[in-house]
């Protein structure tokens, strides 16, 4: 809050940072400590937001300090844009004294500064000067369209926060406007903390910045949370070392030291069950980076007067449930129980965020465990996961609604669990929580391209549980027809061929686009012990050698039985869209929703519209700085071009923002630059397959995505 200036050297990257991969996670720490603060304003628990690294410069007594960042440019800059939007939301709602206060961290007194610049506390590299400048200066009412760098990442950051604040402020109506402007304006304020290195003008920056990106092992959550807990025992004068033996050294087995993907983030999977056991035991959303940190106040006050040697038991006893989990999700073949069944499937979408939730189940004392009613809250928790999956819901929220999940669960008595989710789950009416109904989940797979639009495993998933269905299991019941299917092994065939140009004429009355339609619907795919060559696969369909004929090889499965028994001499578009609506209704009856349930108070489903830039695929590690690019077409074969740091395209001395400008500039006229630049020119990788990976990639993750059609203009 000190009049300073933090100059970013103009050698450093310009801004990077995105709405994806860091605006919307830093909203959602924010928005939770916010919330934390607001519901309990005597629990004060800060958020870390990492290191920046600033080295003094050299001025006159009584000037305004400067000092140059050496690192941590990204996070300065997003936090001056943050604060700058909120100060202005604030305003608009007529809180003065805090937006006095905000208005301190974001701007210099007149009085110290000798230029307009000088009233900036940040002051970004050179390429961001006039955008962060305009965006910085706005007056209230923002008018983002009228900014004359209205697509630049700092108006479109300043836009992203002024949203996300304005919603949050008004959430509870005029009633609660002061008291949230307060919550954030304390969190903002005091409960974001950074470390500063400072460095004096002599020291050696680059050695520096080095030793701290590029040296030295990074502790996980278990080794912090690990040290902590065993100098407590220490400082108790209990037993180390049989602490250790009988409750700690399962950790540092393989088990447990593994690496596991959630999300985008790889962690070992102690420090990921530490997490899950402590959302459990807080009810609250606990991100990766808050975890040492809450479990620290969750020992020293939650738990009050609990021993450090019985709070360690109670992790152990958990960790043996959570391990239990986890094996019997990992059972591909033969009998499984319906926890197993649940982990398997939960893994299958990528669904770690459900732990808490297990353990929370099981959180109790034996006597009170009804195993029949765990089953069935699984089943309904499953349903609801599964319906979001096939519609392509967004699973943004799923944090915070597994702690409400949690807290039903914890209120509940034994033997009523299943009946309390399903009245929970039946009433959730937002994007990000309600429960699709039989007539939209029907609506969206019935001319929904699953095979492009479900990830392979997901869909893996569903087939399996349809061929298990069609074996007799049903729920609980026991099939009298023999095992289930062996999962996660079969691989997934096209039943019309993608390439079904030469062996199969239209069907009179069809078009072409009507057939490219129907081919990755899920009524023509099914599953196979093994992959047919490409002969068969894509060969026709009834002959000998055809598809047909290699299908009945390989018809093990009751989901084929349909096909190769009633398809007859063709497979067709008639007998896709059929299909499609048999396995439709097997879906819907494997994962019912409550008799009577309607989705119908449900809002808008939010889209986003997508426009992606190199930079977009540089901060999802799919392109690289330095990556060299190469024309499609013979007639360019001795031009190259290569990505720069900040996503530009240089060729020779020209510097070009877009593939597109790229293209235009080796071929003299308007071309569309995502085809024409290519990664391989052997295997023909364009830049657009990476797009369309990186689309991919949102969709996996549930964000519904509607691409904005600029990315493929020419310019």
């Amino acid at each position: 809050m000190q009049p300073q200036r933090l100059l970013v050297p103009l050698f450093q990257r310009p801004y990077v940072w995105n709405q994806d991969n860091q605006w919307m996670p830093l909203w959602q720490d924010l928005e939770r400590v916010a919330n934390r603060l607001l519901n309990n304003p005597d629990q004060q628990q800060p958020h870390f937001l990492g290191a920046v690294v600033f080295q003094q410069i050299q001025n006159p007594t009584g000037n305004l300090q400067q000092r140059t960042v050496i690192d941590g440019q990204q996070r300065l800059t997003t936090l001056q844009i943050l604060l700058d939007a909120l100060h202005a939301e604030i305003n608009s709602v007529g809180e003065s004294d805090a937006s006095k206060r905000l208005e301190l961290l974001i701007r210099n007194p007149k009085e110290y500064c000798d230029h307009s610049e000088d009233q900036f506390k940040v002051w970004p590299t050179n390429k961001d000067r006039q955008a962060f400048n305009e965006v910085m200066a706005m007056d209230s009412p923002a008018a983002y369209q009228s900014l004359k760098n209205k697509d630049s990442k700092l108006a479109l950051a300043h836009q992203f926060f002024s949203e996300q604040f304005r919603q949050w402020l008004n959430e509870g109506g005029v009633e609660e406007i002061s008291a949230r402007v307060k919550a954030m304006e304390r969190t903002t304020r005091e409960l974001l903390q950074i470390v500063v290195i400072d460095l004096t003008a002599s020291e050696n920056a680059q050695e520096i910045f080095e030793t701290l990106n590029a040296r030295g092992s990074q502790l996980t959550a278990a080794d912090l949370i690990k040290n902590f807990v065993f100098q407590r025992l220490l400082e108790q004068g209990a037993d180390i070392e049989s602490s250790y033996s009988n409750h700690w050294k399962q950790f540092e087995t393989g088990f447990w030291e593994q690496e596991v993907s959630v999300g985008r983030v790889k962690a070992p999977r102690s420090s990921i069950f530490l997490n899950h056991w402590l959302i459990c035991q807080t009810t609250e959303e606990i991100v990766s980076r808050e975890v040492f940190s809450r479990f620290k106040s969750f020992a020293d006050y939650d738990v009050k007067p609990m021993t450090m040697p019985a709070l360690l038991e109670r992790i152990h006893a958990a960790s043996i449930k959570y391990k239990d989990f986890i094996d019997k999700g990992d059972v591909l073949e033969g009998a499984i129980d319906r926890i197993g069944l649940f982990l398997y499937r939960t893994k299958a979408m990528e669904m770690e965020v459900v732990k808490p939730v297990l353990l929370a189940l099981f959180d109790r004392d034996q006597d009170q465990i009804d195993l029949n009613d765990i089953n069935s809250s699984l089943e309904t928790i499953e349903s609801w996961l599964i319906r979001r999956m096939l519609v392509r819901a967004t699973t943004k929220a799923y944090n915070k609604i597994m702690t409400e999940m949690i807290k039903v669960i914890q209120k509940t008595p034994k033997g009523q669990l299943s009946a309390a989710l399903r009245t929970f789950l039946s009433n959730q009416t937002s994007d990000s929580s309600y429960w699709p109904d039989d007539k939209e989940v029907r609506s969206e797979l019935s001319n929904l391209m699953v095979y492009k639009k479900i990830g392979r495993g997901r869909l893996r998933m569903v087939l399996e549980a349809v061929e298990d269905y069609r074996r007799g299991w049903i729920g609980d019941q026991i099939s009298m027809s023999g095992v289930r299917v062996r999962r996660g092994t079969y691989a997934i065939e096209h039943l019309m061929p993608q390439s079904w140009d030469r062996h199969w004429p239209l069907t009179n009355g069809y078009t072409e686009q009507n057939r490219n339609d129907r081919i990755h619907k899920l009524g023509n795919l099914t599953l196979l012990s093994s992959k047919l060559n490409s002969s068969v696969s894509n060969g026709p369909w009834d002959s000998e050698e055809g598809k047909r004929a290699g299908l009945l090889q390989r018809d093990v499965l009751f989901l084929n039985r349909s096909v190769t028994d009633e398809a007859g001499l063709v497979w067709d578009e008639q007998k896709i869209d059929a299909r499609t609506e048999g396995l439709i209704d097997d879906i819907l009856a494997i994962w019912p929703v409550p008799p009577g349930h309607q989705s119908s108070t449900r809002t808008k489903k939010e889209v986003s519209k997508v426009r992606v830039t190199i930079q977009d695929l540089m901060s999802a590690d799919l392109l690289h700085a330095g990556q060299v690019l190469y024309p499609y077409d013979s007639k360019s074969t001795e031009v190259t071009a290569v990505i720069l740091q900040d996503g530009s395209v240089g060729i020779g001395d020209n510097i070009s923002d877009s593939p597109s400008g790229a293209g235009k500039f080796i071929r003299n006229r308007a071309i569309n630059g995502w085809t024409f630049w290519l990664l391989d020119p052997v295997t023909k990788k364009s830049l657009g397959d990476v797009r369309t990976q990186y689309l991919d990639q949102l969709i996996a993750e549930g964000a519904d995505i509607e691409s904005d059609d600029e990315d493929l203009e020419t310019i």
